[in-house]
């Protein structure tokens, strides 16, 4: 039996979050993170109940060299599809009433535990679209790292598109640069379903206790469906096998010459990056999607030492909307504290 009180709020937690003058506490989130890929990530309805589907081209057509006098055979080119599916993501926060109705603040102490959960579910999913992977957990989508999960071309085609920095530990952290478009990568949520978290408040409910007797609970119910579809694998790079205790000396990963060696993976360069412009390339390389660069707080902390020095062109720190943004030739530089500092090399 599980012990009392690990998933039910207790006296002891309600005095926990009481001031003098048995106010709500303002709780200080020392748990929280920063994880700007999921303000950035574009979210397209699926086209399936459970998903999506993408149909990639996978061959194209032969032609032949003709002789005079002589035919040629017919040629077709082939197609795939891949299907993309969603994980669900759900759980409830119940509240013994009278617990919550302690002196009348029953409206803030609930909203205490609210902010919990949402910021709870918002990492699961961050660490999720990093390291998710549905066939070791298949009640989970596939994140980006099991797609890119090796350096080596005979084994997986992504491969092209990843970096190895040096790293041979288990310090090891990466870089991602990728473009999230309807026709590169977006997340997805199940076709006419509801997108992003969602929270109801169920009121009140009588609820059973791990014995079978009944007590009246406030209840919330938080549910999030949510996938992530690689509709074109060539628009995303990883630059692994970063060690993170190897980021100053001589040992230490050149982070500028791997960033401008995933850049040039990508199929087309974003307009801000490019150095070569041609009549017939700009509308398409501006109409490729967002692109962004994802690093945690320790790599990006060492990017922005690294943009204040005079000598660098390439990185910079810039300000948009009234606030300092570390970019790359324009590619903005974001943090998300989901990807680890203690990943296996990649081989």
């Amino acid at each position: 039996m599980a012990t009392y009180g690990s998933t039910a709020l207790t006296y002891a937690d309600w005095a926990k979050r009481m001031e003098d003058g048995y106010r709500v506490a303002t709780i200080i989130e020392l748990l929280s993170q920063t994880n700007e890929i999921l303000e950035d990530m574009m979210v397209v309805e699926g086209n399936l109940p459970t998903g999506h589907k993408t149909t990639v081209r996978t061959g194209l057509p032969q032609a032949t060299w003709r002789l005079l006098n002589q035919g040629v055979p017919n040629a077709k080119s082939t197609t795939a599809q891949i299907v993309d599916t969603c994980g669900n993501l759900e759980t409830y926060a119940v509240i013994d009433k009278d617990i919550a109705d302690l002196n009348g603040n029953t409206a803030e102490f609930r909203l205490s535990e609210v902010k919990a959960f949402l910021e709870g579910m918002s990492q699961q999913v961050a660490s999720t679209l990093i390291y998710g992977n549905q066939y070791t957990n298949p009640e989970r989508f596939t994140g980006f790292s099991p797609r890119y999960s090796t350096i080596t071309a005979a084994t997986s085609q992504t491969a092209a598109n990843v970096l190895d920095a040096g790293g041979t530990g288990s310090t090891n952290t990466s870089i991602w640069l990728g473009v999230w478009g309807s026709d590169t990568c977006h997340a997805t949520f199940p076709k006419g379903k509801i997108t992003g978290l969602q929270h109801r408040d169920m009121g009140e409910w009588p609820v059973q206790d791990s014995t079978g007797n009944t007590y009246q609970a406030y209840r919330d119910h938080f549910k999030w469906e949510i996938g992530l579809v690689m509709r074109d694998w060539r628009y995303w790079t990883r630059i692994s096998n970063i060690d993170v205790t190897q980021l100053t000396g001589v040992s230490a990963a050149n982070l500028i010459n791997l960033i401008v060696r995933a850049l040039y993976r990508l199929p087309t360069q974003p307009v801000s990056a490019g150095t070569i412009q041609t009549s017939d390339t700009p509308e398409v390389r501006a109409n490729m999607g967002r692109t962004v660069i994802y690093c945690n707080r320790v790599i990006r902390t060492y990017l922005d030492l690294q943009a204040m020095n005079k000598t660098n062109v390439l990185l910079r720190i810039e300000e948009f909307d009234g606030k300092p943004v570390t970019t790359f030739r324009g590619i903005p530089v974001r943090t998300c504290d989901a990807i680890l500092n203690n990943e296996a090399r990649v081989v």
